[in-house]
């Protein structure tokens, strides 16, 4: 039996009781924070862990799709090598892992 089909049957006809409406509305809250805010959470906190972490030699992956190694740390922002002796700067919140780093973290787990 799903979940919707057991508050289906929870609720009774029309002009039902009060007391059924506000189960089914505690459930549909739980049923939303368990299957879609509270992983969305975890994830922007292990990206934010992922960026504290960044040291020089790193590669990474810009949100604009730029694919490079950081050369440099300033409080907030990087300098990004992406070809030799082309760098450029970008904000801290714009990279992420590349999907090999992705990868090998998801194997470490």
């Amino acid at each position: 039996m799903t979940l919707a089909t057991i508050l289906l049957q929870t609720a009774s006809p029309a002009g039902g009781s009060g007391m059924s409406t506000i189960i089914m509305m505690v459930a549909l809250v739980l049923v939303f924070y368990f299957f879609m805010i509270r992983p969305q959470s975890k994830k922007q906190k292990e990206i934010r862990k992922f960026r504290e972490n960044l040291s020089v030699g790193d590669k990474v992956i810009t949100a604009g799709g730029i694919f490079g190694k950081i050369k440099d740390i300033k409080d907030d922002a990087f300098v990004l090598e992406i070809s030799e002796n082309v760098r450029i700067h970008i904000d801290k919140g714009s990279v992420y892992p590349t999907a090999a780093d992705a990868t090998q973290n998801a194997v470490q787990k």
